[in-house]
């Protein structure tokens, strides 16, 4: 997913027919040998012998500019962007042995950046290379444009899943509630998300979120995973379902009225059966962490609140009182009516 982006600029279209059910040795040193004297300088005409140590004690001090240190090496860590751990200088060069020819161009997202400017996605090229340094050389080369496809699409939606929660809990828990208190469907229309893909932010007086950064961790399952396939040995049919093939933690950033903080959220990527057509099905289980109590809250009221909406009869409440209003609508309509008969 998202552990493979990079920097840069021009886009590509977007594919839209998935389905979004979300030893080193250390070198040999000179031998050190004590003594009150320093040793004499060897004469000019003296050679080194093959393999000794190629020191030679000066007579005068050593200037100050001799005593510079030899920049160190580059580590691994400082060789990868911060924001999303992969190298900066990913290449869009065609690899050793790369049987076609991939494209170079990259698609902008709709996701922005901490600055303001939106994150872009890798090329193909960029893919196949990324494939390739984690040791996937057995990656077919007419395979990634589909990769990258699939790629993008699962992190818009990721993305349209993280503002459904910003959308209800930016602006405070108790606004937050309000906007749960009447279940799902009526909370999407109360935010004007009709669509669940629907990535644009329409809250005036309040800053749209930002990604910060994000960070891959598929070899860390998350608890709620962990539990839901503890639940499915024990109860097969009611929660039979294949661990999550990765996991995500995005770092967003939030506006309300108190002031901007960081929020993390976690995903988890499952796939789902196939469409009847063959079209992949994949699901998101997106929320925020629980590092503290108000992601905790954040988790229970939206829970809580649509299941109890739907234990207690809401929707029969609404429809009961939708009824009542158009019954009394009429009813005033007939009186007026006999009223100038």
């Amino acid at each position: 997913m998202g552990w493979f982006w990079a920097d840069s600029t021009t886009s590509t279209p977007v594919a839209s027919h998935l389905v979004l059910r979300g030893s080193a040795e250390p070198p040999s040193g000179c031998p050190m040998h004590k003594g009150s004297a320093s040793p004499p300088r060897l004469p000019e005409s003296a050679s080194t012998p093959q393999g000794a140590c190629p020191y030679v004690p000066p007579d005068t001090p050593t200037p100050a500019s001799a005593l510079t240190p030899a920049p160190p090496k580059q580590g691994l860590l400082s060789r990868l962007n911060p924001l999303n751990n992969m190298p900066f200088d990913l290449s869009n060069q065609k690899a050793t042995n790369q049987s076609q020819d991939l494209p170079l161009s990259r698609e902008t997202s709709t996701i922005p950046k901490g600055d303001g400017s939106l994150w872009e996605y890798p090329s193909p090229q960029q893919m196949y290379n990324a494939m390739l340094r984690k040791g996937y050389t057995d990656t077919p080369a007419d395979a990634v444009e589909s990769m990258v496809a699939v790629h993008n699409f699962l992190n818009e939606g990721a993305w349209a899943e993280i503002l459904g929660w910003e959308r209800r809990f930016s602006r405070g828990l108790v606004e937050g509630y309000k906007i749960c208190a009447r279940g799902e469907e009526n909370a999407r229309l109360a935010t004007g998300q009709d669509d669940p893909f629907d990535t644009m932010w329409k809250f005036e007086g309040v800053p749209p979120p930002k990604l910060l950064r994000f960070t891959g961790r598929p070899g860390e399952p998350t608890p709620k995973s962990q539990m839901l396939q503890f639940m499915s040995r024990l109860w097969p049919k009611q929660f039979e379902t294949a661990p999550p093939f990765d996991r995500h933690d995005w770092f967003v950033q939030r506006c309300g009225p108190t002031g901007c903080q960081e929020v993390r959220y976690v995903i988890d990527y499952y796939e789902g059966a196939p469409e009847p057509s063959g079209e992949p099905v994949f699901y998101l289980d997106v929320r925020p962490a629980i590092d503290g109590p108000r992601g905790a809250a954040e988790r229970l009221v939206r829970w809580g609140t649509d299941v109890w909406w739907t234990a207690s009869g809401g929707v029969a409440r609404e429809l009961k009182k939708l009824e009542a209003e158009k019954q009394a609508r009429e009813e005033q309509q007939a009186s007026q009516v006999r009223k100038y008969n």
